[in-house]
């Protein structure tokens, strides 16, 4: 896209390759602000994030501690020498964190879905004498024109040093991740606008601390510039978010294990298909898992009536029918035959398991 050929890194020039945001999701105290970013700090890390202003999806949750964090975090800057982050949605927060010295604003994904706050806050941006960097989160639903437009919207406001952010995107139903990646919709927007930064956030889409590097370990093998991690002093204490936020200690541990980042064009049509076979997958593990759940309700109704947990003529027409009817459908019957086995043997052991517990 040519009319925004002049964007430049939003990053510090020190911040290493990869480069990492890291901190807490939320500002929650001056102690817990300086206990998470001096580690960090002392790690390598060069960029702090934190959350200031913290609207939730529901009422009644911590929803942040507001302007007193901006202190906080002007101190975390005085003490460690790292650049500061945080979250803008308003004119309002745009003018208080510059006014504090804060040198990387991000837009969240509620904010980029919606181009009246975004060009609410390009406004508050274009009217600042040196604003600060922008790094703009990918919307909630899986459009790319609408993350463009926000971006167009802060470059028309004058602002060059301008990056974006992959965290995933919202879905129905129960999934592997808290926001599911379309690892095609960042790819296409680097395909796009070549020479922005783009970094990939995969604290919000794992949403589980246990899956935070798989999905940093694939973002960089997919050549991301680098990654956004909540990390936390005391995770599990965490007032929101507390389940993916990692520790200092487990963060270093991470970042030693990272590809180095680039700028190459990943295979868009491979991840694409690869992707799809994620979602089947996961949807085969669901129906399992609820096959499983019928075949305990059937153990206990044998157990009730004294029936027997192995039934040979019921295996005998299941192998059949499945295998044949799987066969019609291109499978293997070889293959079909070792898993409907695979899949009987475990339903017989829980069905055993469920009549010696109740004897």
């Amino acid at each position: 896209m040519d009319q925004m050929d002049d964007i430049k890194s939003p990053l510090p020039a020190t911040c290493g390759i990869p480069a990492i945001l890291a901190g807490p999701c939320s500002a929650e105290s001056r102690r817990q602000m300086l206990d998470t970013a001096r580690p960090l700090a002392e790690s390598g890390i060069r960029i702090f994030r934190a959350g200031i202003w913290k609207p939730r999806t529901m009422p009644g949750g911590f929803e942040g501690v507001g302007l007193p964090a901006l202190d906080w975090l002007a101190e975390v800057k005085a003490v460690t020498g790292m650049a500061t982050a945080t979250e803008v949605a308003t004119a309002t927060h745009v003018n208080a964190a510059a006014g504090s010295g804060v040198d990387i604003l991000w837009i969240g994904a509620r904010t980029s879905s919606n181009p009246f706050a975004v060009q609410e806050i390009a406004d508050a941006l274009a009217g600042l004498h040196e604003p600060p960097a922008v790094i703009v989160k990918n919307p909630i639903s899986p459009d790319l024109n609408l993350w463009i437009g926000a971006l167009q919207r802060i470059h028309d406001a004058g602002i060059t040093r301008l990056g974006a952010a992959h965290r995933g995107f919202t879905t129905y139903g129960e999934n592997l991740y808290r926001n599911t990646p379309h690892w095609a919709i960042p790819f296409e927007l680097r395909r796009r606008i070549p020479n922005l930064t783009l970094l990939c956030d995969p604290s919000h889409i794992a949403g589980r601390r246990g899956l935070v590097e798989q999905v940093a370990r694939k973002a960089m093998a997919m050549h991301f510039d680098g990654l956004i991690i909540e990390c936390h002093c005391q995770p599990d204490e965490a007032l929101s978010d507390a389940a993916q936020q990692l520790t200092p200690a487990q963060l270093a541990e991470l970042v030693k294990s990272l590809p180095a980042g680039g700028t190459a064009i990943a295979d868009t049509e491979l991840e694409s298909l690869r992707e799809q076979i994620d979602r089947i997958d996961e949807s085969l593990l669901e129906t399992l898992a609820a096959r499983m759940q019928l075949t305990d309700t059937i153990g206990r109704y044998k157990q009730q009536r004294s029936l027997p947990a192995v039934q040979p003529m019921r295996y005998k027409a299941m192998i059949e029918t499945r295998t044949d009817y799987g066969s019609r459908l291109g499978l293997n019957p070889d293959f079909l035959r070792v898993m409907l086995s695979a899949i009987h043997e475990e339903s017989v052991r829980r069905q055993v398991e469920i009549c010696c517990k109740n004897d």
